[in-house]
């Protein structure tokens, strides 16, 4: 080719992922059937073609719009036809060269090129670039190891340093784009600079990846050496025998983690540990903890949960089964089921069930599990003062423990079980913390999803957890505390309801434990109501249950010593058993009496009777109390005292009467301490039948706070005062109007016995109570 052939047309040749340089000799492969045609009309012209890339190296069919207009033309040094019709073609690029047109796109393309000249304008500098190239490219070679030092030699003996630029870039893996960028340069320089920036980057980039293998292999090298000295480990122990070795045991551990599951947090935690565990002497003491530690880790319920049975029809079954009468406990019970059965997941409720000894609220809450197919745990909080029980000790020393709430999810094996706290009212506090503020976490619906146990130190979900709580009295419970729970309160039982406990479930249960059937032993209806009277006064059937017991043991004795073959028990012969009865038929008056009232009180252990009794006598006005009282009963005794002498007259009293006579107020059973202000229109009455000498009325009690205007206050606990009252026999109950509506709340049975007189002063009081009948005193 001419060099005064500056423009020219020529066929085209698109080369895919392949670019040629001007001096650069190579095969190519040539199979699409433009490019066959464009390389036989070479052929008959005068062997000369031009190369050029197309941008996408996937496209069959390029258009002129996808090819680079910079390409080099090239000489076809020789052709050879294979045997699959790809044609193999030897070239030789010459010379860059630029597309101004395409002259044929049809059969083959054809295009109209200017050839392009190299353009040396600062010779210096070039050099320099020359000869920083050269040594960039010594160093690449390095690094790469790609590139045999033999093209370096060959590299360095060529003079052009535009040459040197195309042969230096046809050796290097570059994008196609990059190396398109240094065909497209005709100045030397700017080629030059191009070049030796893009080999500045590789060389970088190479070092990475040297120092990244280095890492790797280190990395490598450290594993395969641990591995190797395990197995060396593991084949000394085999040999000795040792198979309780640590390595046998962290073997063990890992097994144990592979088949648990946890979060993932958890399974990383416990890796960590064991990889502690495993770096530890066998004699060192910390390992004892660490090993401890992963114990609970492991041995606690992550994700294990048990079915719940939602069949409510089968949860009143199993509840009626167990327990007889507390209606509110059992329905809060079946709503929980109701709601659990449309919402897929219901956090726990946090149920507290309030009410005296012996009524049934740790048996309820076993009772509960049951129904829902639950696992149950209880543990006791009664005497706890010490934060550590609930949240566990930090692990500080050997003698750490998880606290209560973790160590019982340990025993329930499940994330969802029955939780009974039990005793929540006996907690107390001291310098090592307050267990009741520990409980406040545990306890909140919204904070026990990551309940922090100290030990465990991993967050624990407790939201699945049924809580529930029992406590004697509310008043014992911390307000914050309180107020995460809902309460449920479970009053005393009317005879009636003792009497179906006793038969229904406490004499079969103690007649089974004792070894009784229904041959040997029959007790009689009348004498269960006898033992319910007069051996027992509680508001739970603990002493009943007890009674059911003695009576069980004495007709094994007579049985088994052969006096008889079978014992009936009637009202006659429970004496005969039992010995002499502990308490009389009811509390209330055999005949009405002066000067004393029959009141209503409330206990931790349930409703109670109280006759006030109070004596006139000669004197100069000193009011005396006694009966072991506390504060509030002795302001309520004064207040009734001051409001008697405003309406003296009223009454027709001597108006002064504080100044004759000294008044003695009594309450018996002066060993029990008494308080409340509920007594005080109790007080005033028999205040005013001692001084009026009208009697109060055998079959009435009273209840209600007095003020010194005459008006009675609202008062507590009335549901268990009536129990009181309809055990003591009595017909007619005062209280006050506030209080009209908590008389739902008292069982049937009962409301049919008693009749409830609301009342707001002290007027309406007498009227009913006070029989005007006077009595000489």
């Amino acid at each position: 080719m001419g060099t005064t052939e500056r423009e020219r047309d020529i066929p085209l040749l698109p080369l895919r992922g392949l670019l040629v340089f001007p001096s650069m000799v190579l095969h190519l492969d040539v199979g699409r059937e433009k490019s066959v045609k464009a390389l036989e009309k070479s052929m008959v012209d005068d062997n000369l073609i031009l190369l050029a890339t197309q941008e996408e190296v996937q496209l069959e069919e390029p258009t002129k719009d996808q090819i680079y207009q910079v390409g080099t033309v090239s000489r076809i040094k020789q052709m050879l036809k294979l045997p699959n019709g790809t044609i193999r073609v030897l070239v030789e690029g010459l010379k860059r060269a630029k597309i101004n047109q395409f002259v044929k796109e049809d059969e083959f393309f054809e295009v109209h090129i200017t050839m392009l000249e190299d353009i040396i304008d600062d010779i210096s500098e070039i050099e320099a670039l020359k000869r920083t190239i050269l040594n960039s490219f010594e160093q690449y070679i390095k690094l790469s190891k790609k590139i045999t030092p033999e093209t370096l030699a060959s590299v360095s003996d060529i003079e052009e340093p535009g040459r040197l630029a195309d042969v230096i870039t046809s050796h290097l893996t570059l994008k196609m784009k990059d190396k398109q960028e240094i065909l497209e340069q005709t100045s030397v320089k700017d080629r030059l600079e191009t070049l030796l920036q893009i080999l500045n980057n590789e060389r970088e980039v190479l070092e990475l990846e040297r120092k990244i293998g280095q890492r790797v292999k280190k990395q490598m090298e450290k594993t395969q050496k641990e591995y190797y000295l395990r197995e060396q480990m593991k084949a000394i122990q085999k040999e000795l025998g040792d198979k309780e070795g640590r390595a046998g045991e962290i073997e063990e551990l890992r097994k144990q983690l592979a088949e648990l599951e946890a979060p993932e947090r958890v399974k990383e935690k416990i890796e960590k540990e064991i990889e502690r565990l495993e770096k530890m002497p066998t004699t060192s003491a910390e390992g004892n903890v660490v090993r401890t530690y992963i114990d609970w880790l492991m041995a606690l319920p992550w994700t294990k949960r048990t079915e719940d049975n939602l069949d409510i029809k089968n949860a009143e079954k199993v509840l009626d089964e167990d327990h007889y009468g507390l209606e509110k406990a059992k329905e809060r019970v079946l709503e929980y089921l109701a709601v659990q059965k449309l919402v897929e997941r219901l956090k726990g409720p946090i149920l507290c069930l309030v009410g005296p000894p012996g009524v049934g609220k740790t048996s309820l809450a076993r009772s509960v599990a049951r129904a829902l197919g639950r696992e149950f745990v209880r543990i006791s909080l009664g005497g706890v003062r010490d934060e550590a029980e609930i949240r566990g000790h930090r692990r500080t020393y050997v003698g750490a423990m998880p606290g209560r709430v973790i160590q019982g999810m340990k025993t329930a094996g499940t994330v969802n079980p029955v939780f009974l706290l039990d005793e929540i009212d006996k907690m107390a506090n001291d310098f090592r913390g307050d267990p009741a503020a520990a409980l406040l976490e545990v306890l909140d619906p919204n904070q026990n999803d990551t309940f922090s146990d100290h030990y465990i130190e991993e967050p624990y979900n407790l939201s699945s957890v049924m809580f529930i709580t029992t406590a004697n009295a509310m008043h014992n419970i911390p307000r914050p505390l309180l107020d995460r729970m809902e309460m449920l309160y479970i009053p005393g039982y009317t005879e009636i309801e003792k009497l179906k406990i006793a038969e229904k479930y406490l004499l079969p249960k103690q007649m089974e434990d004792h070894g009784l059937t229904n041959d040997q032993l029959e007790v009689n209806e009348a004498a269960l109501l006898e033992a319910i009277r007069l051996y027992t006064r509680e508001a739970g059937v603990r002493n009943l249950n007890r009674m059911m017991e003695t009576i069980c043991r004495k007709a094994a004795k007579i049985i088994v010593g052969g006096e008889k073959e079978k014992v009936t028990v009637t009202p006659e012969t429970l004496e005969e058993l039992m010995g002499k009865p502990k308490f009389r038929y009811g509390l209330a008056e055999t005949e009405d009496q002066v000067g004393a009232a029959t009141g209503l009180a409330w206990t931790e252990t349930g409703g109670d009777t109280l006759t006030i009794e109070v004596a006139v006598l000669p004197g100069k006005g000193k009011l005396t109390l006694t009966g072991q009282l506390g504060d509030v009963m002795k302001e309520s005794a004064q207040a009734a005292f001051s409001y008697i002498r405003s309406k003296a007259k009223e009454w027709d009293i001597d108006e002064e009467f504080h100044e004759k006579n000294d008044i003695h107020i009594h309450v018996p059973e002066g060993a029990i301490p008494k308080d409340g202000p509920s007594a005080g229109i109790t007080m005033a009455t028999a205040l005013i039948s001692a001084l009026t000498g009208y009697p109060v009325s055998r079959e009435v009690g009273m209840t209600g706070e007095i003020t010194l205007r005459g008006r009675v206050l609202p008062i507590g606990g009335l549901k268990e005062k009536s129990l009181a009252a309809h055990r003591a026999g009595l017909k007619t109950i005062i209280i006050p109007k506030e209080n009209e509506k908590d008389i739902d709340e008292i069982p049937e049975t009962v409301r049919e016995d008693l009749t409830f007189i609301p009342v707001e002063h002290l007027d309406q009081v007498l009227e009913v109570a006070l029989v005007k009948k006077k009595v000489s005193v």
